[in-house]
């Protein structure tokens, strides 16, 4: 562990372990809440991925929307990072791509708030082995 060598440093230990704490406080009633995934991948670092999960972090935050924002690996979509996984309460998922920040409000705003489809969808093109039986 960092020595702390600063208030400031103090600060963003205690955010780092609070929002670990909100995670895991938050995991268990997850299906009520907003769920974002975005794919942390070497493709999506390099595309600004960290960028868009921050952004979604502090803009859910600000905006007082309930919502769990958490990294996940690659999603196979490599040529439309930065790759976003939306889940709103109750619905099936959606993955959006080419997220850069502007993007990114414009899902909060219009697809999160209001649940309206905003470009930018990365279609569906596979079936679960549940719907092929």
């Amino acid at each position: 562990m960092a020595k702390v060598k600063s208030l400031a440093d103090l600060q963003k230990l205690k955010a780092d372990l609070q929002s670990k704490v909100d995670l895991r406080e938050k995991g268990d009633r997850s299906e009520n809440l907003v769920q974002i995934k975005v794919a942390m991948a070497t493709c999506g670092i390099a595309s600004g991925a960290k960028q868009v999960m921050e952004f979604f972090m502090d803009e859910l935050e600000k905006r007082s929307i309930a919502s769990v924002v958490t990294q996940t690996g690659c999603m196979g979509y490599c040529y439309a990072e930065p790759t976003v996984e939306i889940k709103l309460p109750h619905q099936d998922p959606v993955v959006f791509g080419y997220v850069d920040l502007k993007k990114a409000d414009e899902i909060i705003e219009k697809y999160i708030k209001n649940g309206e489809l905003v470009d930018g969808i990365i279609p569906q093109n596979y079936q679960t082995i549940d719907e092929n039986n």
